[in-house]
């Protein structure tokens, strides 16, 4: 299973009895999955399908599917509602007698909408059916289209968090093997600072240094935030390599990152320390800026 991006495109167009249609869907970045529909006027039956349709393929992202329809041309003549016209005159004089609006006209009334239908109006059930049908099946290669390209930003967007956690590691080694964690590094820094306090060449006693920098290199210890960095790049990786919907998984561990980088920077008792700590924090907001792209 591979990675999702949650930004795509698809499009797809079939025929159905001389009616072309033309399906079109975008995809962009979401908390959740949201799924908003434009069909053409009398087509609004097809919301209980598409929606469900789209439901299963996806999991997160804003996803808006818009249908376009040209019916074929028809040489039989529009059909007046008589009944619903009646109605409508009789609303008008009263409107006229009442409220002194302005009288109607014919051309005014057989331009409102339900008056003047068209032959299309008319499909019988069957006919229905199968333009259905050929929409639906339209759809889903439109589905397609937008899955695979969702699929493509994917496996690029998994390349580039690849080469972050890359990064987060080879500056988690460096930390680790930086020479100010040695505690003769930590004595010699300790027994400096002392001696700049006394401003004495007088000799320090070496026991109660030693004891001092021992419990320095405790507090500023940070092999705990170490192993913990290793171990999240390890499941970083692993849930890149495994795919599918892994972007609210990427999204808390880049947060656990962050807390253990700002923690080893808090115990830093060295500058080179703090250093690498800071190209830590730039790099894992990358990670995770990039992580918001997923599905």
């Amino acid at each position: 299973m591979s990675v999702q991006s949650m930004t795509g495109f698809g499009r797809a167009a079939g025929e159905h009895d001389g009616s072309v249609f033309v399906w079109e869907l975008k995809s962009v970045n979401g908390k959740g999955l949201e799924v908003r529909l434009r069909l053409p006027p009398g087509l609004e039956r097809l919301e209980q399908a598409v929606r469900p349709a789209i439901q299963k393929r996806f999991s997160r992202g804003n996803i808006q599917a818009s249908l376009n329809l040209t019916r074929a041309s028809s040489s039989a003549p529009p059909v007046v509602n008589e009944e619903f016209l009646k109605d409508l005159a009789g609303l008008a004089r009263r409107l006229e007698e009442q409220f002194g609006a302005a009288p109607a006209t014919a051309d005014g009334l057989l331009a409102l909408k339900g008056v003047l239908e068209t032959p299309e109006a008319f499909e019988d059930e069957d006919s229905k059916a199968a333009l259905d049908a050929a929409i639906l099946q339209a759809l889903n290669v439109g589905l397609d289209g937008l899955h695979e390209a969702r699929e493509r930003e994917g496996a690029a967007l998994g390349d580039v968090l690849l080469r972050h956690l890359d990064c987060i590691e080879e500056l988690t080694l460096r930390a680790e093997a930086d020479p100010s964690r040695e505690p003769a590094s930590i004595r010699k820094r300790l027994a400096d600072q002392v001696a700049l306090l006394l401003e004495t060449h007088a000799p320090v006693d070496e026991a109660r240094l030693h004891m001092e920098a021992a419990f320095l290199a405790t507090k500023a210890d940070i092999r705990e935030e170490i192993d913990r960095l290793k171990t999240h790049i390890a499941a970083g990786r692993s849930h890149i390599h495994g795919g599918g919907a892994i972007g609210r998984k990427l999204d808390f561990l880049s947060q656990e990152f962050n807390r253990e980088t700002n923690t080893l920077c808090s115990k830093s008792n060295a500058a080179s320390v703090t250093a690498i700590g800071l190209e830590l924090k730039a790099v894992v907001d990358q990670f995770r800026e990039q992580v918001q792209n997923l599905e």
